[in-house]
């Protein structure tokens, strides 16, 4: 009796050894699967990215054949900031072409326009004056103060730890070392600014509204009507006129630096942007240099870009809708 007792018992250590093989199996097995589902997901969306970014790139090189197409054929891409769909199988790529022209060069852009861009977007006068003259000391090659400026005694007088460059700006981003510089100011004029025209004005014919916002003495309303002749004269092939309030005026030419941005995205949402800035020349062993090279999923896009379908002739980059005049609030002082 015992021992048939003994054998029962030992049946049932056996059965729970196995019911707890069985759930360590079940455990290794559920933790292996997870993993592979983890490294597939990896993979997955690493070769979605590797596809959206040659996508982007090879946005970017239809970009530069379009730009070295001679100016009077037939469907050639501007430079004036109009966005384009060009469909490459079955994903398509958005992509955009400004010439620097059209954007204020912080580097040579005087008082009267730095300043005119600044109250454009809201900052204070008081605070205006002192960044146009802290701009000014920081390119300049001096160590002489501007009447509201800052030189290297107001940087230490700050709390840190460098001054002045005393130096053109090497890149926009640069410009959030200025002292009074908020990241809140940067963010509402980095779209309008450039180091890469060389030019002291903007050119009125592809700048956008809020750029010609930033002229002195011009209203609102002056500029509206401009933008709705200049899109008339676009839409009808017609020469676009000039602006005569517009006292800063540049020209561009076939060398001047053009801003391109592309952008793949796919239908499961991955994105990826390319944004460079290119300087033509006239040797055909080196017909271009990358003066700027960004990318990334989240780069910043000017909000007033229109959009054209491939091929069809391209509508304005700087519409003149009443959308895009909305007051702008003001930066409250630091």
């Amino acid at each position: 009796m015992n021992r048939v007792h003994y054998q029962q018992r030992l049946r049932g250590v056996a059965l729970i050894i196995v019911l707890w093989i069985i759930t360590l199996l079940m455990v290794i097995a559920a933790s292996f699967i997870q993993t592979m589902r983890t490294d597939v997901n990896v993979v997955a969306n690493s070769l979605s990215r590797v596809k959206s970014e040659a996508l982007a790139d090879a946005g970017l090189q239809r970009a530069l054949y379009e730009l070295y197409k001679p100016q009077n054929i037939e469907g050639r891409w501007n430079t004036d900031g109009s966005s384009r769909e060009w469909s490459y199988r079955d994903t398509v790529v958005n992509i955009t072409m400004q010439d620097e022209t059209g954007r204020i060069d912080i580097n040579r852009a005087n008082d009267a326009l730095m300043r005119g861009l600044l109250l454009s977007q809201g900052v204070p006068e008081e605070d205006a004056t002192k960044l146009v003259d802290a701009i000014a000391d920081w390119r300049d090659s001096d160590s002489n103060r501007r009447l509201k400026g800052a030189e290297a005694p107001e940087y230490n007088a700050a709390g840190l730890s460098y001054g002045p460059a005393n130096a053109l700006f090497q890149s926009t981003e640069e410009l959030k070392l200025v002292l009074g510089m908020t990241p809140e100011i940067y963010a509402r004029i980095s779209p309008w600014i450039t180091v890469y025209s060389g030019q002291p004005g903007i050119n009125e014919q592809i700048a956008t509204r809020e750029v010609l916002r930033a002229l002195p003495n011009v209203s609102d309303e002056a500029i509206d009507e401009y933008l709705t002749r200049r899109d008339i004269a676009r839409a009808s092939r017609r020469p676009i006129p000039n602006f005569q309030q517009n006292l800063f005026r540049s020209t561009s030419n076939n060398q001047t630096p053009v801003r391109i941005r592309t952008e793949a995205t796919f239908a499961d949402g991955n994105r990826f942007v390319r944004e460079v800035v290119v300087r033509r020349y006239t040797d055909p062993k080196r017909p271009y240099a990358y003066l700027s090279w960004k990318e990334g999923r989240d780069l910043p896009n000017s909000p007033d870009l229109a959009l054209s379908a491939d091929g069809d002739a391209a509508t304005s980059g700087n519409t003149s809708s009443s959308a895009l005049g909305k007051a702008v609030s003001p930066i409250k002082a630091p």
